[in-house]
């Protein structure tokens, strides 16, 4: 494409190349393993706050292997369900790395809610139990149905899902939705206890909340327990977390960024990256009763190299829209 024009891909758009969850987790891992080699550059995330708990947030990152370099500006506002608007909206940018002009703009939150689960899926294949057979799932909007669509392509022996969400209407939609789509046994449950109670995998997606009130508790936990919150620590209180026997996350480097900014003033010190992980740099899970917990941030990282497959599938396949510069 010349450097005088560039290719628009709306939702529809991305969603029409046709990239599958199995292709995203495989390109999700390949990218951890990048970080983990020290193959990327991927600074945290800058971002500005124009309403409470409400932020925008630019992602940058390049990983040459991968001829991916851009950018994602991205929102989340929990209030916006109020005006029927979804919680996060964004554009994704890629840049040619050699001249650096800009090749694609692309609707990012397809992308966003995607690589979300399959971070999580990753996160899960290393480090929650090969048995897991019941999930819990608390918060049922968007990433909620993502994060069980990627744990379903790595955890085979599901058979129950636990849904909890604070609005009814949301949880009613997901558990029909869930249970059309996955064939499992999907179930409303009322309380965060009742989710979490015996669980085997933990996803937390609620909004993400600076100074939250936290419901769960270390006694709810099960061993063998893994966990991984997407949401921050906005649903754990400290001695959930600090009861876990390892504490991982996608990006040291970045967690301490956020406590330095206000969150996560109580949190236990970070076992390993998710790169380390993947990397066998360091031990994943070593026994069944290890309790462990993923707090996963979310990278740039896994955005630029999912946003990569779609721009070159979207060429091969004539899909979107060309744009003068």
């Amino acid at each position: 494409m010349p450097a005088t024009e560039l290719l628009y891909l709306s939702r529809a758009h991305v969603e029409a190349v046709g990239v599958s969850m199995s292709e995203v987790i495989r390109t999700v891992e390949e990218s951890f393993k990048l970080k983990g080699r020290g193959e990327v550059e991927v600074p945290p995330k800058p971002g500005i706050h124009p309403v409470r708990d409400a932020f925008i947030h630019a992602m940058p990152a390049y990983l040459p292997t991968m001829q991916a370099a851009g950018i994602k500006w991205v929102s989340g506002y929990p209030e916006n369900f109020k005006l029927g608007l979804p919680y996060i909206s964004g554009l994704l940018v890629l840049n040619d790395p050699k001249t650096g002009f800009p090749n694609v703009v692309m609707d990012a939150t397809w992308v966003t809610a995607k690589r979300t689960g399959a971070a999580t899926a990753v996160a899960a294949k290393h480090l929650a139990r090969k048995d897991s057979r019941i999930a819990s799932i608390l918060g049922c909007g968007v990433e909620g149905r993502t994060n069980l669509e990627a744990l379903r392509e790595v955890l085979k022996n599901l058979e129950e899902v636990r849904a909890y969400d604070i609005s009814a209407e949301a949880q009613r939609r997901y558990v029909d939705e869930a249970t059309a789509k996955f064939g499992l046994q999907v179930k409303a449950v009322k309380s965060p206890r009742e989710a979490i109670k015996g669980a085997d995998v933990i996803v937390t997606a609620g909004p993400i909340l600076k100074n939250p009130n936290p419901s769960i508790e270390s006694s709810w936990l099960k061993d063998g327990v893994f966990a991984c919150p997407i949401d921050f620590d906005s649903y754990w209180k400290p001695e959930a977390m600090f009861s876990m026997d390892k504490f991982c996350t996608d990006d040291t480097e970045q967690l301490l960024y956020y406590r330095s900014t206000g969150y996560f003033q109580k949190i236990p010190n970070v076992y390993a990256d998710l790169g380390q992980i993947v990397l066998a740099q360091k031990a994943a899970r070593e026994n069944d009763s290890e309790k462990i917990m993923s707090m996963n941030l979310g990278l740039a990282i896994e955005d630029m190299a999912v946003a990569v497959k779609i721009y070159e599938k979207a060429k091969d396949l004539g899909i979107g829209v060309r744009l003068p510069l």
